[in-house]
């Protein structure tokens, strides 16, 4: 017995299979070969970045913020910029932060536009994601290949939000360097953290409208169909949405003006039903963060409340904390709808003439 198992050890030992690179993924050289995942996802983000539909909507979305720019360049000059025209040093103290939150009146400032057309980045970006690949026949020879299946809608949506990282940080730059020369002095550390958390939350917030986009791609076939649906959801939260709370907020007004506890009751409702909407939860945090002197998102404060609070802006911890709810919000409401999209892309068949 012996004897045999010592041949079988030999023959194993100069079989092809024994000397041919183990199957762990390395290569001759030992490297370790990137995932099939990674590999879908540099694909991803290079083609979204050669594509002219987002060399456009760029080019839109970075002139809109190049005004925006010079809007709030003129209001700070015209305000006498640092220490200019009697202005305090509490007025001072966040002056870097005014370039994104300051106007002449002319155009919206840089918050109002990222709010207002940064969606739109997302929806372009993955409104065909997943239907393109079905009618172009490429979705079933994808997952032939030896790839999990699910890899395919995450490589879309980690690549898709990488870009908007890149685009929502370089733009933020951007307009940090325009204050450089506007200002004449860097940013303190808590106006650097300020701006660079809010960036965050932006590429969170344009995360979800990639994601509803993706839950559009996989639920109709045709990508103008997508797009529309994407498009309609975005003017629906930004246009309609506060026009129908406001709708509900007459019909709901209570009976005696004079009855506090229901008029606080009434406003409460209303506030919560704001608050389902994205666009309204990303306002709120971005404009705390940007705005150290805003001290509280509840509209009712008592006459003792108001009496003792200080009359200081707030620290960049407390401002965070004050919009906390906010941010775990956008973030529920982005895993939410990539979830959507993800349950309903694993659920579809795909069929070899896909």
């Amino acid at each position: 017995m012996s004897a045999w198992m010592a041949k079988l050890r030999d023959r194993a030992a100069k079989s092809p299979l024994r000397s041919a690179p183990a199957s762990n993924g390395a290569d001759a050289a030992g490297r370790r070969a990137p995932s099939p995942f990674w590999i879908m996802v540099q694909k991803e983000f290079g083609d979204h970045i050669r594509s002219w539909r987002f060399i456009i909507l760029l080019g839109i979305v970075t002139l809109a913020c190049v005004g925006s720019i010079y809007a709030s360049v003129t209001a700070l000059k015209n305000g006498g910029g640092a220490g200019g025209n009697g202005q305090t040093n509490a007025e001072n103290s966040f002056l870097f932060l005014k370039m994104f939150t300051e106007s002449d009146g002319s155009l919206p400032n840089f918050l109002t536009f990222l709010s207002f057309l940064a969606p739109l980045i997302g929806i372009a970006i993955g409104f065909d994601a997943v239907n393109s690949e079905r009618n172009k026949g490429t979705l079933s020879r994808v997952i032939s290949q030896p790839v999990h299946r699910d890899d395919f809608l995450n490589a879309k949506f980690v690549a898709g939000l990488l870009l908007i990282a890149v685009v929502v940080f370089s733009l933020g730059f951007l307009v940090m360097g325009m204050g450089l020369f506007t200002i004449g002095y860097p940013p303190s550390p808590e106006e650097f953290w300020r701006v660079v958390v809010t960036l965050l939350v932006t590429t969170v917030y344009v995360g979800l409208w990639l994601n509803l986009s993706l839950l559009f791609s996989v639920r109709f076939r045709q990508a103008a169909t997508s797009a529309l649906s994407g498009i309609a959801v975005w003017i629906f939260f930004l246009v309609f949405y506060g026009m129908i709370i406001n709708l509900v907020g007459n019909v709901t007004i209570p009976s005696d003006p004079t009855d506090a506890l229901a008029v606080m009751h009434q406003q409460d409702w209303l506030m919560l039903l704001q608050r389902l909407s994205p666009a309204y939860l990303f306002q709120e945090a971005a404009s705390t963060l940007l705005l150290p002197d805003v001290r509280t998102l509840n509209p009712f404060i008592t006459q003792d409340q108001a009496y003792l609070a200080l009359n200081a802006p707030l620290p960049f911890g407390q401002s965070l904390l004050l919009v906390w709810p906010q941010v775990v919000a956008i973030v529920a409401e982005t895993a939410l709808s990539f979830a959507a999209s993800y349950v309903a892309f694993m659920r579809q068949e795909i069929r070899s003439r896909s």
